[in-house]
């Protein structure tokens, strides 16, 4: 008995979230940091006249080295708590958690603190990116035996089943 009016109390009196807020914060940011990016492949194409496939592998570095170097400064948690969830834009935000994940582990030294730490980060992406793409394979294999899929290079099935190539 006491313990549900402990509970209706502290549910009360609990700070309710903004979504609206935290959402058009995370839409803002997000798309200031995609901007950024999308700056600076701009510039990679037409100031040092690099073709797209090139401009976008430095754009990509460019990123990720500049999203480590703000985790490692603290600017990076500084912008997390002001943009929200935009702050993890996939890139940037995959390199700030496994810099983060490096840093944490660094008092225990390289392979058993840093490596460590950033493979159990690493490691569940890339089961997971494994596990999809096997998935995705298998759909892709079973929809081209039942004829439903006769040219795999159509462009439907490429947008529908992701590009597997």
């Amino acid at each position: 008995m006491k313990t549900s009016r402990f509970e209706n109390t502290i549910k009360r009196h609990e700070v309710k979230p903004n979504y609206g807020k935290n959402m058009a914060h995370a839409f803002f940011f997000g798309g200031l940091i995609c901007l950024f990016g999308q700056g600076l492949l701009w510039m990679f194409e037409n100031i040092f006249d690099l073709p797209n496939k090139e401009a976008s592998t430095h754009m990509i570095v460019t990123m990720i080295l500049l999203a480590t170097l703000l985790t490692g400064l603290g600017i990076y948690d500084k912008i997390g708590q002001v943009g929200k969830a935009g702050a993890f834009v996939p890139i940037t935000g995959f390199a700030n958690s496994m810099t983060s994940s490096a840093m944490e582990g660094k008092s225990e030294g390289i392979v058993l603190g840093i490596s460590h730490n950033m493979f159990k980060l690493a490691g569940a992406v890339i089961v997971v990116a494994v596990m999809s793409g096997f998935v995705f394979g298998l759909i892709r294999y079973f929809l081209q035996q039942m004829g439903i899929v006769d040219e795999l290079e159509h462009e439907v099935v490429r947008l529908i089943m992701g590009v597997l190539v």
